[in-house]
């Protein structure tokens, strides 16, 4: 059946804010559903709040409305656009689907003549009532653990009784886990329960019997109204149950199941999907598995949208669930569609994978002191990476190298733990860096069976770990001068980084990578084509493995290299990795308006990232996509292999500013501001001496690089004072101290954490106004301020959990002025060609400078989305010296104020402090638009500012 020509114009719902739960998945999802329906000619209309996404950028839809995700602002978009056919809620998450039911049971969508498209009504009540779900499965013959629905504290207890303990507590219709269970004793019950029923919306949880140890497993779907249903992907759980699918390590395809076992997952998928009701879209199916010979199968549930897993499916396969979804909406059917990757094949067949893809969940549990760190039920991640390997051992290498919390992979670096105790103690209780406390564990001797017994993870996997260390072990009795080829090409081939196989031998990475050149052991890059090289795919998706080489009948030898290099001239923008507190989607978006800029200026594009959620990543972005670890070897080798113009570090965060030094080390250019200027404005002395020659006063400081030091400058500075280390985001490890016990504990802690680091000591303006600005300035000194905001809450609270007001409310002209002459000659003094973020704090009418940032911010894209201007394109083209600042007209367009509000995810974290501080806590962000101060909003924000002010 072709496309229902009665649809010619469509709401799609996003997913708000991010929390932990729901990240940019969603954004994902939803660009790539607004980019799939506007194919086909009809109109798109999207309604989200999230200013730092792309799904929100103009070019996504025909009319975007940056509101409250609430049913008023659903009327008012159906009121200013009658034309609206059809809503789409399955692509922003659990948040859209309940939006678009409480807009069902309001009788809103019946009032306006608006069908659901994508999926059914009764498809999500049977799917999230536990009950009906249960049932369900019973007449379809689908296994189910022992389970019974509670709505009352009294039947709550009676349950516990008859199933006897572990339990588990699932509350209804929540998001990522919440609320969510495991009880092994009695005493715990009662509060487990209540926590339970108040995280339900409807106060009902689902009381089932805990399998744990049991293997999890994964599959995703598609189904079109002809129930053609296709697998797109078979994910397995290296954690078991016990541990949300978010935050387990999880592998594709799956690694330990019978094909027996698997044919029957399929045929339940399936069952399942066909019988949940009459929609066409994509769909994620959970299923336990018994680690017995017996494999009993236990479904666990079924979600009728996409989700983070589809997310992952699409970037492990290249099949891009979200789109064909959206076009399964509109009435096609599978066999109507071209496969996106070979554009040769129909969309009705199964990826088949020649390759290993290990997702590994991204903690940030240094920013919620006290929290319990231990994974569970409830999903605690706020980020996650992928890696893209020829075997299990090379992709989780490659994963581990991805994450950023300064480990170079699997052990060989020096930083593992060896303390019995401890190794045992984590084992036990599965925490965030389980991943490589198995590793430790292996290396101290323990062994597997026992390592097994304590983690339920499956022997095959621990098996493989094992192999690595062995590797390790052999590789140690060698120097660069001994080492044979085959022992160094199986290393690289099982994912070891040249700086591990160096602390092996106890030599430099330098001298293992000249090695590996003299021995032409270097890495090929190889296409990610859905259907194992059976058809010839069309997407330049590539990610890196090493390969012995072939020996051709003429005696010369070669390695197979897919990606073929153009002479075309070339840029690189590096991505910012995972998501974490401090670096979020707003990079993503910078990102991907870097690629189109430098397209439009006539460059072929290359990203190189290793985010799954992110728009950036999807294979159809920049001309090539490398799926690979924001990682110094990684990235040489690429730009060793393509020899751009330069690489672009400015809109990728931290991540991609921490590579600049070791760029311009190794004579890569760097496009835009130079390495110099940003180290000038990352060191907090060299800094401070140029704003000194500028006469721009900032607070009283000092630098030190001991506790002793610390001491001696606080008699100097007074209290309170501000630590700050240098290089970090998300004001990582900045406090106020008030007096010598505080400062010295916290110094401490700090020099153990960023040994070797420089720490600030700022005098704290107590009580001033925080507020900044960002610019563009290009290599003639043009300066443009894009936009000046002032944060409501008082100097103190970090700049990305203060609710910031564009423009600001209540600065005077002789203010605005000194941030206007700041700003210009900062920017210029730093020699910034692109983006600039500074930060003020105003007191007695004098500004000072807290710091300066030539990079984009996290406030880019929201004055972008606010003023409706594309600043990341106009500083990329500055950037590219393409354009200078003064070629473009600038045109800002706001009515009123736009306020930035921070978005938090303490829920997850019930025993944290939440009071705010310099370190930045917040997950996400929304945007809200007023007409004036008058606004109830506004005030009741600005009456609240200083409560959370944490010192």
């Amino acid at each position: 059946m072709p496309k229902d020509t009665s649809i010619k114009s469509v709401l799609i719902i996003g997913s708000g804010p991010i929390v932990i739960g729901q990240a940019c998945e969603f954004d994902y999802a939803g660009s790539q559903s607004a980019r799939s329906i506007r194919e086909e000619g009809i109109e798109v209309i999207l309604i989200n709040s999230n200013p730092a996404t792309i799904m929100t950028d103009p070019s996504m839809a025909d009319h975007i409305y940056l509101k409250p995700l609430t049913t008023k602002s659903i009327i008012e978009i159906l009121k200013e656009h009658p034309q609206i056919d059809a809503v789409l809620p399955t692509m922003g998450g659990q948040t859209a689907l309940n939006l678009c039911l409480e807009a069902q049971e309001k009788g809103i969508w019946d009032d306006f003549g608006v069908r659901l498209i994508g999926v059914d009504v009764n498809a999500i009540n049977i799917t999230e009532d536990r009950d009906q779900f249960k049932d369900l499965l019973k007449k379809i013959g689908v296994p189910t653990a022992p389970a019974e629905i509670c709505t009352s504290y009294l039947r709550g207890k009676e349950i516990a009784q008859e199933f006897g303990f572990p339990l588990v507590i699932r509350p209804s219709f929540t998001l990522g886990g919440t609320g969510a269970s495991i009880v092994y004793k009695p005493e715990d019950f009662d509060r487990l329960l209540t926590a339970g029923l108040e995280a339900s919306p409807i106060h009902e949880v689902l009381i089932d019997k805990a399998l744990m140890g049991w293997k999890e497993y994964e599959l995703e779907l598609l189904r079109d109204k002809n129930d053609n249903v296709v697998i797109i992907c078979s994910i397995e759980n290296m954690d078991p149950m016990g541990i949300h699918t978010g935050d387990s390590i999880t592998v594709a395809p799956a690694m330990t199941l019978s094909d027996t076992t698997f044919q029957k997952l399929r045929d339940y998928a399936i069952l399942m999907m066909r019988s949940i009701g009459n929609f066409a879209g994509g769909c994620n199916v959970q299923f336990a598995v018994s680690p017995d010979e017996k494999e009993d199968i236990v479904a666990i549930e079924i979600n009728p949208r996409v989700s983070r897993s589809s997310a992952l499916a699409s970037k492990a396969t290249g099949y891009p669930i979200a789109k064909i979804a959206s076009k399964l909406a509109l009435g096609y059917n599978l066999d109507e569609l071209q496969n996106q990757i070979t554009k040769s094949t129909s969309a009705l067949f199964e990826p088949t994978l020649d390759y290993v893809i290990v997702k590994i969940p991204r903690w940030n549990f240094d920013k919620f002191e006290g929290s319990d760190r231990t994974l569970g039920l409830q999903m605690k991640s706020v980020g996650e990476v992928m890696g893209i390997g020829r075997s299990f051992q090379e992709a989780l290498h490659k994963a581990t190298q991805s994450l950023e919390i300064k480990r170079n992979g699997l052990g060989a670096d020096g930083k593992g733990y060896t303390n019995y105790e401890q190794i045992i103690e984590k084992l036990t209780y599965a925490s965030w860096d389980r991943v490589f406390v198995i590793y430790d564990a292996i290396a101290m001797g323990i062994p597997l069976s026992r390592i097994h017994e304590i983690t339920k993870i499956d022997m095959w996997f621990l098996k493989q770990y094992e192999e690595l260390h062995t590797l390790e072990k052999e590789i140690a009795k060698y120097t660069v001068a001994t080492l044979p080829k085959e022992l160094l090409l199986e290393a690289k081939q099982k994912g070891f980084a040249d700086r591990q196989i160096a602390h092996m031998m106890g030599c430099m990475e330098s001298e293992v990578h000249a090695l590996r050149m003299t021995m032409n052991i270097s890495r090929v890059f190889k296409l990610v084509d859905t259907c194992a090289a059976e058809f010839k795919a069309k997407t330049p998706y590539y990610y890196s493995t090493f390969e012995a080489e072939i020996e051709k009948a003429d005696g010369t030898r070669y390695v197979d290299n897919e990606s073929v290099v153009t002479d075309k001239k070339k840029i690189i923008v590096l991505g910012s990795g995972p998501n974490r507190i401090g670096q979020g989607i707003e990079f993503d978006y910078s990102c991907v308006h870097g690629v189109l800029a430098s397209k439009e200026c006539g460059y072929e594009t290359i990203m190189i990232n290793c985010n799954p959620e992110t728009v950036s990543t999807d294979f159809d972005t920049a001309d090539k996509l490398y799926f690979e670890p924001v990682f110094w070897e990684h990235i040489y080798d690429i730009i060793q292999h393509e020899k751009p113009e330069g690489v672009i570090v400015q809109l990728g965060g931290q991540t991609a500013l921490k590579l600049a030094e070791k760029l311009s080390k190794y004579g890569v250019k760097i496009i835009g501001t130079s390495f110099d200027a940003l180290d000038l404005a990352e060191d907090r002395g060299r800094f401070s001496d140029l704003l000194t020659d500028l006469k721009i006063p900032f607070p009283k400081f000092g630098i030190a690089e001991t506790a002793d030091e610390a001491s001696a400058l606080a008699d100097q500075l007074d209290f309170p004072l501000l630590i700050r280390p240098s290089y970090v985001l998300g004001g990582q490890g900045m406090k106020i101290v008030i007096n010598k016990q505080e400062l010295e504990e916290h110094v401490v802690n700090l020099l153990k954490t960023i040994p070797g680091n420089k720490l600030l000591l700022d005098h704290y303006l107590d009580g001033a106004i925080e507020a900044e600005a960002d610019a563009i300035c290009d290599a003639d000194g043009n300066v443009y301020i894009i936009g000046i905001m002032e944060h409501i809450e008082p100097c103190g609270v970090h700049s990305g959990d203060s609710n910031a007001t564009l423009p600001p409310f209540n600065l005077g002209e002789f203010v605005m002025q000194q941030i206007k002459d700041h700003t210009q000659k900062i920017a210029v003094a730093l020699k910034t060609v692109g983006l600039i973020n500074i930060q003020f704090a105003i007191k007695d009418d004098t500004v000072y400078i807290i710091e300066a940032n030539p990079r984009a911010s996290r406030t880019v894209p929201f004055i972008a989305k606010a003023y409706g201007e594309p600043y990341v394109n106009y500083a990329t083209k500055v950037m590219l010296g393409h354009s200078k600042v003064t070629d473009f007209d600038f045109n800002p367009q706001l009515n009123g104020f736009a306020i930035k509000q921070p978005v938090f995810s303490f829920s997850k974290f019930p025993n944290v402090n939440k009071a705010l501080g310099p370190e930045m806590k917040s997950t996400g962000e929304s945007i809200l638009f007023i007409d004036d101060l008058k606004d109830d909003q506004f005030y009741e924000l600005y009456s609240r500012r200083k409560m959370y002010l944490s010192k």
